[in-house]
């Protein structure tokens, strides 16, 4: 089965209806069938609770929305040794170099990411949602 790493803007898009979140769902629903092991790093949960918090969603949907997502991504949580490793990365943005660190770590198969610029100094190998349907049928 195919380990991914799920960056957040996958999952806004899949929430907000935004750019492909045909694709971004379908990836998430894969995640459910257990067809793919998706993963999820816990600073990006956060930061979607404040996203959530931010488009006026209540406390009870936002609750919701992260069990959700708990229920079938499992949850890659960032050490010291993952944190200094990013902070020397060649990616520029230190979240996308933590994300690329902790994907390296726990050898996942990719990373699935809207930015795929913001990545293209990645150790992994990176495919927006569409392109990693591609791979995965």
């Amino acid at each position: 089965m195919k380990k991914v790493l799920i960056n957040l803007n996958i999952i806004l898009d899949m929430l907000n209806m935004r750019m492909d979140h045909e694709s971004a769902l379908a990836i998430f629903d894969l995640c459910v069938k257990k067809r793919i092991k998706g993963y999820i790093s816990s600073h990006e949960i956060t930061t979607l609770s404040y996203f959530l918090e931010k488009q006026k969603y209540g406390v009870m949907k936002r609750n919701k929305i992260i069990n959700n997502l708990l229920d079938h991504l499992s949850v890659l949580t960032a050490h010291e040794n993952i944190l200094r490793k990013a902070l020397i990365s060649e990616i520029d943005d230190y979240e996308d170099a933590v994300i690329d660190e902790l994907a390296l770590n726990e050898e996942i198969d990719y990373i699935i990411t809207r930015d795929l610029k913001d990545f293209k100094k990645s150790k992994n190998s990176i495919y927006n949602a569409r392109e990693a349907l591609e791979i995965i049928d």
